[in-house]
């Protein structure tokens, strides 16, 4: 057995993590070390990320390797992790025939609480994720927002040091998305919490995280600060122009600079100090107005995308990473 010798703020980690479901590897040797935090966990579809979940929270066996999540076993020890995790999945885990208290309570007795402690505690943790007034409602009455904030609950209801949320975004509108973010980032600054997010919608984490783990093909591929990663992109000036925007762009390209042109927005690599000139000389030559020019700041979904080209894989835009789950717009109601 591989013995772990972990520092106070690393609460996670993982050796040559491996899951097989039958031929499919969902799991390639993934080695994990994270701190307390918000992590937001990244990747394309199928690239391991739910897997890596259910394995941390001892729900299913791996096939090989291993790990802990705070000092606790993750292949003999499921059930401390789980009393000390919250844990909410991306399907639909409620009973549609309970009502919102009911299924927070449950959910804290399945835990280990006794019914008391269980029942107040589902009062503070719907008050605190906005559902103080529907407590009593039926779950099959509730909108998608309700229902992720049920879900967001039956998480917290046992207070855990860590909460893994698998696309807690998923369907919401805009006001019940910022709500859910909100009450993550408090779970973090105000709790002293520790969040474990996916998402496919990058502008989500870079909201709530500072961290990031990238997944591709069953391995993690990355585990870094947002900052430190944004300091390794290439910098880059922003061009707004307004007419003959193809015209200029073939001329940037001959001038041998790199261009990524976004209509009439161009973001060209800035490589010396020459670059703003030449940039110059083109819009002149061209006959392009030059309407903004100021340095572009990389945000995740450029920094994600980067990585990605580098691997391989085929991915254009988070659009890319979305299925017909990822989108919706129910409201809190």
């Amino acid at each position: 057995m591989r013995v772990f010798i972990l520092s106070e703020d690393i609460i996670i980690q993982t050796h040559d993590l491996r899951k097989l479901y039958g031929p499919h590897l969902a799991l390639d040797d993934a080695n994990l070390s994270l701190p307390r935090g918000a992590i937001g966990v990244l990747g394309p579809n199928g690239a391991g990320k739910s897997t890596l979940f259910k394995c941390l929270l001892g729900l299913i066996t791996t096939t090989s390797g291993d790990g802990t999540v705070l000092g606790y076993d993750i292949r003999t020890q499921g059930e401390q992790i789980r009393s000390r995790i919250g844990y909410m999945p991306e399907y639909d885990s409620l009973d549609p025939n309970l009502n919102a208290i009911d299924q927070v309570r449950y959910s804290g007795e399945l835990l280990g609480m006794n019914p008391a402690h269980a029942m107040q505690r589902a009062h503070e943790v719907l008050e605190y994720v906005g559902l103080r007034d529907q407590r009593y409602r039926k779950i099959e009455s509730f909108s998608t927002g309700m229902k992720q904030a049920t879900k967001l609950a039956c998480a917290l209801v046992h207070d855990p040091e860590i909460l893994i949320c698998d696309e807690p975004t998923n369907g919401l509108d805009q006001r019940s998305r910022e709500f859910m973010l909100q009450t993550l980032r408090r779970t973090v600054k105000d709790g002293g919490g520790t969040v474990l997010m996916s998402s496919h919608v990058m502008d989500d984490v870079q909201e709530v995280c500072d961290r990031i783990v990238m997944m591709h093909k069953g391995k993690v591929v990355i585990q870094r600060s947002i900052e430190e990663l944004a300091q390794q992109v290439e910098r880059e000036v922003e061009v707004v122009i307004w007419g003959g925007a193809s015209k200029m762009e073939d001329s940037l390209l001959d001038a041998g600079l790199r261009v990524r042109r976004l209509g009439r927005v161009m973001r060209v690599t800035i490589d010396d100090e020459n670059t703003i000139g030449v940039i110059l000389k083109a819009a002149v030559n061209c006959d392009v107005q030059v309407r903004e020019l100021r340095e572009y700041e990389p945000d995740l979904e450029d920094i994600f995308l980067l990585i990605m080209d580098k691997l391989g894989a085929q991915v254009k835009g988070t659009s890319d990473l979305m299925t017909e789950a990822h989108t919706g717009g129910e409201k809190y109601a």
